[in-house]
């Protein structure tokens, strides 16, 4: 099966440089590019799913949000939210209007806690994820979870089946956490990326090698299509019946809990 691994920005300048493609089959990387625009991720995935062959692909950015907020919204289903995203999503991120905040002259108006969705917080210790309301600031995720929950709306209606909120088909999105991936590693630098890939991944090709040393993204997206080629995902990834998951979604990958 193929693994694919997209590192996303939400980012409205620079996301060109930001958003990598990676595909690994059998624990061999095959592919890693920079597709130049979230457009050309969604044109890419839609492209995908039209080919028989069975396919995982794994999405760094938040797939729900907290189940309070959206129980608070008349959400009842993770269509509702998405569609809300794809809707109302560039006034949330224009206003930064409670729940979200991160932006000059914002604060967190909720304790840290609320902010997170059950899969977050119990992230295993050391690689805490981020807040989906947090739209700014250092390791921010919410402006990227945005503006890729519209994407999902898409590619379910097209044939991919998202987890947990579907059971695993041909064709299967799971969000990921590239941390869980590559662990205690300082990703912000390129001589610790590269002391990285000489003691855990030393059979990447040279080229790879290159693109992975050059720029985090790709170092994200390289090795977490790596990583998700070598996990036993078939058995866990029946669509939930909780009904929290079934709002918030879950991380899935090593280090994750699997519902």
């Amino acid at each position: 099966m193929d693994c694919i691994a997209v590192d996303w920005s939400g980012a409205l300048t620079g996301a060109a440089s930001r958003i990598w493609i990676a595909c690994a089959t059998s624990g061999v990387l095959t592919a890693l590019h920079a597709p130049g625009s979230r457009g050309a991720v969604r044109n890419a995935l839609l492209a995908r799913q039209r080919d028989a062959a069975p396919a995982l692909a794994g999405l760094d950015f938040s797939f729900g949000v907290p189940a309070w907020y959206a129980s608070s919204r008349g959400w009842t289903t993770i269509r509702d939210v998405w569609t809300a995203a794809r809707d109302e999503g560039e006034t949330w991120l224009r206003d930064c209007a409670p729940p979200f905040w991160g932006r000059p002259g914002t604060t967190r108006p909720h304790d840290a806690a609320r902010g997170l969705r059950t899969t977050e917080r119990i992230a295993a210790a050391g690689t805490q994820p981020k807040s989906v309301f947090q739209i700014g600031g250092a390791g921010s995720v919410g402006t990227g979870s945005i503006r890729g929950m519209p994407m999902l709306l898409e590619l379910r209606a097209a044939g991919w089946a998202v987890w947990p909120f579907d059971d695993a088909g041909r064709h299967t999105l799971v969000e990921i956490y590239p941390r869980f991936f590559t662990g205690a590693v300082v990703k912000r630098s390129a001589n610790a990326r590269a002391t990285w890939l000489e003691r855990y991944e030393p059979a990447i090709t040279a080229e790879f090698r290159q693109l992975m040393c050059a720029s985090e993204d790709a170092f994200d997206a390289g090795v977490s299509a790596l990583r998700m080629t070598g996990l036993d995902f078939a058995r866990a990834l029946h669509a939930s019946d909780d009904p929290v998951t079934r709002l918030e979604g879950a991380i899935c990958g090593p280090g994750a809990h699997l519902v």
